[in-house]
């Protein structure tokens, strides 16, 4: 079985780690809606990762869910051959175009009160995670494709409480170029995004329902509001398209002119 475009031709397939909440959800729907099947992973939340491929087909997309443990890179080999199976079984492919490495987690703690613990789980999610499992998925990407990073606003302004978190995003920024430099060979475009403060349940949701939050952040932006999920999602659409293949090695920050 393969699927076509409505030129039919081949359509492209996008792997987008967490797809099952956040960014990330937004970011699955907003990809298929540019016409690339999707196939999203989901650490534990089966139910919304299904809701999420119901939500694209509905639509008149193909999508499919894979469970992922970010966390764990022992078991990205497995993951490999499920996606390998994944891709040949629904797609007609054995290859795909584009990784979008989104999941990720944010720990708020001083400096002086961050612990070992904690840091070393940002560590492992939050870089060493893209890091591997980009390079166990490598084989299978597609030459010309593409790979998005997401970084934070945060590796640019700083915030108090957020030094381990933002610390992990600046890697995953320097990471970026260099991936961007060895992959080029295979003319796999390699990009980061760094989102501003979003209205998402990330970080327990505060910057969607503490409003006191919600109105110094937008104070401190110079379009006067705080981001939607949307504005991110879309973005992410228009950078993976393209129009925007000479874009190699690059920051792309989506945040509304915060913190200038």
């Amino acid at each position: 079985m393969t699927m076509e475009n409505g030129n039919g031709r081949l359509g492209k397939v996008a792997v987008v780690t967490g797809a099952s909440r956040g960014l990330g959800r937004n970011m699955a729907r907003h990809v298929a809606g540019a016409g690339m099947a999707v196939v999203g992973t989901y650490r534990s939340g089966k139910e919304e990762a299904d809701a999420l491929v119901a939500e694209i087909e509905e639509a008149g997309g193909r999508a499919a869910a894979l469970q992922l443990d970010v966390s764990r890179s022992d078991t990205f080999g497995d993951f490999a051959s499920a996606l390998r199976e994944t891709l040949e079984g629904d797609f007609g492919r054995s290859a795909f175009d584009v990784l979008v490495n989104n999941a990720g987690i944010g720990i708020n703690a001083p400096f002086a009160q961050m612990t070992e613990e904690q840091f070393d789980q940002l560590i492992k999610i939050n870089l060493k995670s893209p890091f591997f499992l980009t390079q166990k998925l490598l084989p299978m990407i597609a030459d010309g494709g593409r790979v998005l990073n997401v970084s934070s606003g945060l590796a640019r302004f700083t915030n108090p409480g957020y030094s381990a978190y933002a610390a992990t995003k600046g890697g995953i920024e320097v990471l970026t170029r260099y991936m961007a430099k060895e992959l080029g060979e295979r003319q796999i475009r390699v990009n980061v995004i760094a989102p501003g403060a979003i209205e998402t349940d990330f970080g327990g949701g505060v910057v969607r329902d503490n409003r006191q939050v919600n109105d110094v952040i937008a104070g401190a932006t110079a379009l006067g509001r705080v981001g939607q999920p949307d504005d991110v999602g879309s973005a992410v659409a228009a950078i993976l398209s393209d129009d925007f293949a000479w874009a190699n090695g690059a920051r792309i920050e989506i945040s509304g002119g915060q913190a200038l």
